[in-house]
């Protein structure tokens, strides 16, 4: 049977960037359609999208978008357009207007418009839809100019402002010990730590949040204390993802469910705890450990 082929646009729905990234990472990286010949409407296969996938993960995580093309390049296996849940609508007159915004360093039109986005749409669709193929866009533009370093930085904080606010709204809260979230060994970022964070206090699920850095000997001494229903480790740089932090943790009753995320782990098929790709899939499953 023939594979499922996809148009430009419906690549960009399905993963949050805008078609004329799409273009960009063709021409840039070879990220293109894998048959295409010339003259030809671009057609992406289910490979294809898996790649695409994985590249707009990774610059979200943080990685420079050309290291994270060669990372892409690396996905292996077969894949079906029906397993890649991702499926968003880019807001991207909104999403300019940010880029536009940032690039002024207007941090109260930044704040503003987040926060009202985040009120009319939720944490997990204005993650996907506006803030995703913002950070895409931002490291586009650095990737090509080798400057802007300062606006990266600044809507960073700006973000993670707007996430701890939400954060903070959770007055009664449905699991009555604390979720506990932490970037491992050395890792400092954490921004998609934050984001679910505020996820889940949209979803009244409270959390200890240890953020960046955090060494096993903390997250050993938070896990005995506070026994979490579930546990979120965070790795973005391949270092920092270390097994200890979900092997040598301690035995409590009951057990809490362990969830890794980002692009940092090595998961192999044996991988004794869950790995998640995207804040859709971490929130679902530190749901199902409290109980909803």
């Amino acid at each position: 049977m023939d594979e499922e082929l996809l148009t430009v646009a419906a690549v960009a729905r399905r993963i949050g960037v805008a078609p004329a990234t799409l273009r960009t990472w063709d021409r840039r990286y070879g990220l293109g359609p894998s048959s295409h010949e010339s003259g030809e409407h671009r057609r992406y296969c289910p490979h294809d999208l898996a790649v695409l996938t994985t590249m707009r993960k990774l610059i979200t995580a943080g990685v420079s978008p050309a290291d994270a093309a060669k990372q892409a390049k690396n996905f292996q296996g077969p894949v079906s357009v029906a397993q890649i849940i991702e499926k968003y609508e880019v807001r991207e007159d909104l999403v300019h207007a940010l880029h536009k915004a940032a690039r002024s360093l207007d941090k109260k039109f930044i704040e503003d418009a987040l926060r009202k986005d985040i009120d009319l749409y939720g944490v997990i669709a204005s993650w996907s839809e506006v803030i995703v193929p913002l950070l895409v866009l931002i490291g586009e533009e650095w990737e090509k100019t080798q400057t802007g370093i300062e606006v990266e930085h600044l809507l960073s904080e700006i973000l993670k402002s707007v996430f701890r606010e939400k954060s903070a709204e959770v007055a009664e809260p449905c699991n009555p010990r604390p979720v506990l979230l932490a970037s491992v060994g050395e890792e400092t970022h954490s921004l998609a730590l934050h984001a679910l964070a505020s996820a889940l206090a949209e979803k009244n699920i409270s959390t200890y949040f240890l953020g960046a850095r955090t060494p096993l000997e903390a997250l050993n001494g938070v896990i005995t204390r506070s026994a979490p229903p579930a546990i979120f480790l965070w790795a973005q740089l391949s270092h920092n993802g270390d097994s200890r932090f979900y092997t040598d943790i301690p035995a409590i009753r009951p057990a809490p469910r362990v969830i890794i995320g980002g692009p940092g782990w090595t998961v192999n098929s044996d991988c004794p705890v869950a790995h998640v790709s995207d804040l859709s899939q971490a929130c679902a499953e530190i749901e199902r450990a409290v109980g909803l």
